[in-house]
Parts: structure tokens; C-alpha cells; sequence
């Protein structure tokens, strides 16, 4: 739903326009700590779909507070809007993006 604390109800639809053209994405957290977001559609392809979660995940990391003590992502699952949840091995993610530097 259009809400003004995502920037969806504006004022400057101008300003608004041009962030979700540039790739502004929106993750919001549950309160259970789950982080909800969407990281591309079914029309993409599957190198667009692995460079949004790789995007996503890194910035989810770099958002991490300093005083988060422990494993950050205990577990992430991705899923269709209507569909199962695959389960994604955290530590090999963790690897990737240590390689990736």
C-alpha cells in the first residue's frame, strides 16, 4: 500500500520517479526479523535475478548495525509470491560475497 514513510506518497512525484527508475528497492523487517523484499520478476533473467540477490544481500549486510553481535542471517529462503520457499545454504552465500570482497 502507498505509504509516506516508503516514499510513496509525495509530494515531489519528480524526485520519486526518478529513485524507482535509478533501482530503488524497499526491504522492510517483520517483527520477527524477517526481512521481506523483492529482488526481480519472472520475466528476468536468471543473471538478473542472481545480481539483485547478490545486491540485496550485500547491502542487508553493510545495514547491519555495529552492535549486532553473532550471525547476522541465520536463514534465508527465496520464494515466488505464491510459491515454495527454497532454502539458500547461508554459509556458502557468506563465502561468495567474501570472495567478491
Amino acid at each position: 500500500m502507498p505509504n509516506p514513510k516508503s516514499g510513496t506518497v509525495t509530494f515531489d512525484v519528480g524526485k520519486a520517479v526518478k529513485e524507482i527508475k535509478a533501482g530503488k528497492i524497499e526491504y522492510r523487517l517483520d517483527k520477527y526479523g524477517i526481512i521481506h523484499l523483492v529482488i526481480g520478476k519472472a520475466s528476468f533473467s536468471d543473471k538478473a535475478l542472481v545480481e539483485n540477490y547478490s545486491v540485496a544481500i550485500n547491502e542487508i549486510i553493510r545495514a547491519k548495525p555495529a552492535v549486532a553481535k553473532g550471525r547476522y542471517l541465520k536463514n534465508i529462503t527465496v520464494s515466488s509470491t505464491m510459491g515454495l520457499g527454497l532454502k539458500v545454504d547461508t554459509n556458502k552465500t557468506r563465502d561468495l560475497f567474501e570472495e567478491a570482497g
